[in-house]
């Protein structure tokens, strides 16, 4: 799952503020996952303009601003998670639908990219940022659609009990 996806599943919990979000995501990562709190305000930034979240009024854009997702946001959550648990949905055409939709985001960049020469490099490099973040979700939902398929063929196997995941520490004074 995305640290975006991730951020989405902690806020469908409640209002959450960033510092927040990025305890609570490396506490149910077993902290082998790291985030740094500038991480985790630009995703929120990113997804309060995609219109997944909403902010606190404030103009504060530090450690005590609020955020929660918004019903867009809700909505991009559960699509392929709540599809694998409804029956009569084809989560194949879920991820599909889903993936035809990132397709077209990225080709709507691609177009701004076509005209690179009368960017500035700032913007040019957002739309670089773009493709690739679209990139990364189109080959994950690539995987997922794989990774389902083969669940539906193979038997289910007894699931194994769970077992906490081992503690990493961290050595103080080192910033990941």
């Amino acid at each position: 799952m995305s640290v975006r996806h991730a951020l989405l599943a902690l806020l469908s919990e409640g209002p959450k503020y960033g510092l927040q979000l990025r305890e609570e995501f490396e506490g149910r990562t077993g902290e082998v996952w790291p985030l740094n709190v500038g991480q985790v305000y630009t995703t929120l930034q990113r997804l309060e303009r995609d219109g997944l979240v909403e902010s606190d009024e404030s103009n504060d854009d530090g450690p005590q601003k609020g955020f929660r997702i918004t019903a867009e946001g809700e909505e991009e959550l559960i699509k392929i998670l709540v599809a694998l648990h409804l029956p009569g949905v084809d989560v194949h055409e879920v991820v599909q639908v889903h993936r035809r939709y990132m397709v077209e985001l990225m080709q709507q960049w691609t177009r701004l990219k076509e005209d690179e020469g009368h960017l500035d490099l700032g913007f040019a490099l957002v739309v670089d940022a773009e493709l690739f973040r679209l990139d990364s979700v189109i080959r994950w939902l690539d995987a997922a659609d794989g990774r389902i398929k083969r669940a539906t063929v193979e038997p289910l196997r007894p699931v194994a009990p769970t077992r906490p995941m081992p503690s990493v520490k961290r050595r103080s004074g080192v910033r990941r």
